[in-house]
């Protein structure tokens, strides 16, 4: 590494020091935060659920694409690296989202410490609703995830390396109650992305109101493209189509 190389990397270094503490404490950082880790996580959500499609097929298939996540970053990585490399970094982008959604929240209530006698309900109000619990619904499904589909632990077959089997033996007939919950936290996740991503792109800088309506819609139908995408595999295996 060269002497201006090193010297760029030690500037960016203090700039970012002395940045990040003021971006964590305004509103429009926070709001920030939000959309970049927001944005990250929609990238993991359209990649696992393209991933999820290929349980169509078949096991050899599924079974194989599963052991290549195990093995990307190879031989530079070591087995499993590049997965436990992402699931940290997901974990710190909720964590941030988390945070800063909480942070908002509670901003917000101490600028209006005086509630309304009559408040009207407006869609602002019930879009908010709607991502708090939603977001609610999605922690609790993912921690049940992890506990299903990647531990194994409470999945009727819970065999490391048979992933096919595993969400066969998950989604079938006769547990249509874990359909159930799985269908409510995707339907959640569809109200979260769609109200996410408009306030994103408005927080980033796109404010002009003749986009507003074309940017919901690009919203809505991305939100709908991710709840059949994700529905597919549990409907597809309910119905026997994936057996």
């Amino acid at each position: 590494m060269t002497w201006t190389a090193l010297s760029e990397l030690m500037y960016f270094s203090r700039v970012a020091i002395t940045t990040l503490p003021a971006l964590t404490r305004s509103t429009v950082g926070k709001k920030a935060i939000m959309a970049v880790t927001g944005g990250l996580l929609v990238l993991f959500i359209l990649g696992h659920m393209l991933g999820n499609l290929k349980i169509f097929f078949g096991a050899e298939e599924f079974n194989g694409y599963a052991a290549w996540l195990q093995k990307i970053g190879n031989p530079v990585l070591h087995k499993s690296w590049f997965i436990w490399l992402q699931r940290t970094g997901l974990t710190v982008a909720v964590g941030l989202h988390i945070w800063a959604a909480v942070a908002l929240t509670t901003r917000a209530k101490k600028a209006r410490p005086v509630k309304y006698q009559h408040r009207p309900k407006v869609n602002g109000s019930y879009a908010a609703r709607t991502m708090r619990w939603g977001g609610v619904i999605l922690v609790l499904f993912v921690i049940w995830h992890i506990l299903d589909l990647t531990v194994g632990v409470v999945n009727p077959h819970g065999v490391h390396g048979e992933v096919y089997q595993n969400v066969v033996a998950d989604f079938a007939p006769s547990r249509w109650y874990i359909s159930l919950f799985y269908a409510a936290a995707v339907v959640a996740l569809g109200f979260h992305l769609r109200h996410g991503l408009v306030s994103a792109v408005q927080t980033l800088g796109r404010k002009r109101p003749a986009s507003d309506k074309q940017l919901t819609l690009f919203a809505t139908g991305f939100a709908v493209v991710i709840v059949l995408g994700y529905l597919a595999v549990p409907f597809s295996v309910m119905t026997g189509l994936v057996k």
